[in-house]
């Protein structure tokens, strides 16, 4: 995939102007991210769950499936990009991105199919003593973020090209550096990151100037396929779907 954005760029940038009439230019934006909700879900390893509540525990066998749901707030995107402007509308761009969301609830924890959410925490914290807390309550409590730094091609079109108010849509592959850390109540669950292929969708409209400058608001939805992480509070491993919606305005700068 790497190969693939490196290709791809060289042969945007490298177009004969004489072919294709062009102009290089800069942007930077800044947004707010809607990082849709996940529903994890992994298989554990071999383990014995601490006290239930009741004084007994369970063994749990390698391959038992588990899961919950997780919200997160608003988040921040900030991004840069450099490209080329085209006479016929296309536009092409190598973008750098980086987003994060907090973390703020995790609901409907399940083990084995059922729920235990009703279960003293001591379950799933490895304690011999209940801590006199459900695990619904304790992973209530949020805490933590995904964060990612993505590279995009993009490829634009941009109508009515003459007048001050051009639309646009967009769309763009690459690569992202997911980062998960859960850590509920200030418990360690999940500390990890992966890199995974990226693609984008965007719309936006660009106010044009009689300058260099322009101004432009997008909204963009991007995802990458489901980040692969391992469970730090017990053997266990848990994909994480990361799908955003973001909204941004931004600056851009073309060289004659």
């Amino acid at each position: 995939m790497k190969k693939l954005i490196v290709f791809t760029t060289l042969s945007i940038f490298g177009m004969s102007t004489s072919a294709l009439a062009s102009e290089i230019y800069v942007s930077g934006s800044i947004g707010l991210v809607d990082q849709s909700s996940s529903s994890n879900s992994g298989e554990t390893g071999a383990f014995t769950t601490g006290n239930l509540g009741d004084g007994s525990t369970l063994d749990v066998a390698a391959g038992t499936e588990y899961g919950w749901d997780t919200e997160f707030d608003g988040g921040a995107a900030f991004a840069f990009e450099i490209g080329k402007k085209t006479d016929s509308g296309l536009r092409f761009g190598l973008e750098g991105l980086r987003t994060k969301s907090d973390v703020d609830t995790h609901t409907n924890v399940t083990l084995g199919g059922g729920a235990i959410g009703a279960l003293d925490a001591a379950s799933i914290a490895s304690s011999p003593d209940p801590l006199g807390v459900t695990v619904a309550d304790v992973v209530a409590d949020g805490q933590g973020d995904i964060a990612q730094t993505a590279l995009f091609v993009n490829a634009y079109y941009d109508f009515n090209k003459q007048g001050m108010l051009q639309p646009y849509i967009g769309a763009g592959i690459g690569v992202s550096d997911v980062s998960v850390d859960y850590s509920p109540s200030n418990i360690q669950v999940v500390d990890d990151s992966q890199t995974k292929f990226a693609y984008q969708g965007k719309i936006g409209v660009t106010v044009a100037f009689d300058s260099p400058f322009e101004i432009f608001g997008e909204a963009a939805y991007r995802a990458t396929s489901d980040v692969e992480t391992e469970n730090v509070l017990f053997p266990g491993n848990l994909d994480i779907e990361n799908e955003q919606t973001s909204f941004s305005a931004g600056v851009r700068y073309t060289f004659n």
